[in-house]
């Protein structure tokens, strides 16, 4: 397997949970990511265009993030996304390889189908 790196982006799109409560989601994952010596690197999402007068998000998309991963590492970081993830709505987006894929996820078994086809993209 190449050593390509492979950008995630995760969206936290649950629509019980207002913009702050999905921030949070996105920011405990965030540390979490951090912490894991397969990731590359983690961050949050700039808004290009922020609403004038926003200070509650600090310019940052609010429940979205990104990580960068090598190709050998993705796996794994499948299955950590896998087991803190499921049941929460999701939207999860792999772009490997010049190429991109979009999943979107509302329950356990739609994030495992989810993340089966991550793992079938990266891999192709």
């Amino acid at each position: 397997m190449s050593e390509t790196p492979i950008k995630l982006t995760i969206t936290f799109n649950d629509p019980d949970l207002d913009a702050e409560e999905r921030d949070e989601q996105a920011q405990r994952l965030m540390t979490e990511l951090r912490q894991m010596d397969e990731v590359n690197a983690v961050e949050r999402v700039l808004d290009p265009n922020p609403p004038e007068g926003n200070k509650a998000i600090g310019g940052m998309l609010a429940g979205l993030l990104t990580a960068q991963v090598s190709a050998s590492n993705a796996q794994k970081l499948m299955g950590f996304l896998g087991d803190r993830l499921g049941g929460k709505p999701i939207e999860l987006e792999v772009e490997a390889n010049g190429k991109k894929l979009t999943v979107k996820a509302h329950s356990r078994e739609e994030l495992e189908a989810a993340i089966q086809a991550a793992q079938d993209f990266v891999a192709a």
